[in-house]
């Protein structure tokens, strides 16, 4: 125990630049503190004490405003960050290496008993406000982004975002330049090396348009081939324009 809180304690030298002495560590980081108090409170949790680990655990949300059931199972070296609001449920499972700022939330969805509550593997990073729901597993070294509501698995070094949280793709999407240009989508920095599956699903919108485009202009082509009087309609292509978009009032 006394190596696992020498590690609590030097981890938040390499995660927070603002620490600067361990005697600060010790005397001022409420995360390291709901961590050592913890440890203690799981420990009489597994001596079957089940009242003195719950007063315990209760002891130290009133002095960190950070609540951990002492039936949770955390690893080495996890960091909480700043804390208020952390709430981590009885079955929760914290693998090594994690990080957790102010507001996280491993909640359970069920009032079921067995496991209902989230586990994390190891180097999961949970950024603040972030809510993670239910009997589901976040993968080693992914990241939850602020405020997402995480109700499904992570994958592995996967980013999830959003509510409900959505993953980010790692593949980059194909390059749609000269549409974008066309109708002036670039201006709204939706970009094509953006991850976003949202990102990705207007693109594929705007190949779709260019698809069309191309397809109306050799229809046209043979109209004017057959002697048909073809214009083209300027005022449509003006209502694509980013200029014009930002001069309606």
């Amino acid at each position: 125990m006394f190596k696992q809180i020498k590690e609590d304690i030097s981890v938040v030298f390499e995660r927070d630049p603002a620490a600067r002495t361990r005697w600060e560590i010790i005397t001022t980081y409420p995360g390291v503190h709901a961590l050592l108090m913890h440890r203690v409170s799981h420990w009489i949790w597994k001596q079957r004490f089940y009242w003195l680990a719950r007063f315990s655990s209760h002891i130290a949300r009133w002095l960190t405003g950070i609540e951990i059931h002492p039936g949770a199972t955390i690893g080495r070296r996890v960091f909480i960050d700043h804390g208020m609001g952390v709430v981590i449920g009885e079955t929760a499972v914290i693998g090594d290496d994690c990080t957790l700022y102010h507001g996280v939330t491993l909640g359970g969805t069920s009032w079921n008993k067995g496991k209902r509550h989230p586990t994390l593997e190891a180097g999961v990073v949970i950024g603040a406000g972030a809510k993670v729901l239910g009997p589901i597993t976040i993968g080693s070294q992914a990241k939850i982004g602020s405020n997402a509501v995480v109700v499904k698995d992570v994958p592995a070094n996967a980013t999830a975002v959003g509510i409900p949280a959505r993953i980010l793709d790692q593949e980059k999407p194909p390059r749609h330049e000269e549409m974008a240009e066309k109708i002036g989508f670039s201006a709204y920095a939706v970009s094509d090396n953006m991850n976003d599956p949202m990102t990705k699903a207007i693109h594929a919108l705007l190949d779709h348009a260019a698809k069309q485009d191309q397809q109306l202009q050799e229809v046209m082509q043979q109209l004017e081939k057959l002697g048909a009087d073809v214009e083209t309609d300027a005022e449509v292509g003006k209502a694509f324009d980013v200029n014009s978009l930002k001069n309606i009032d």
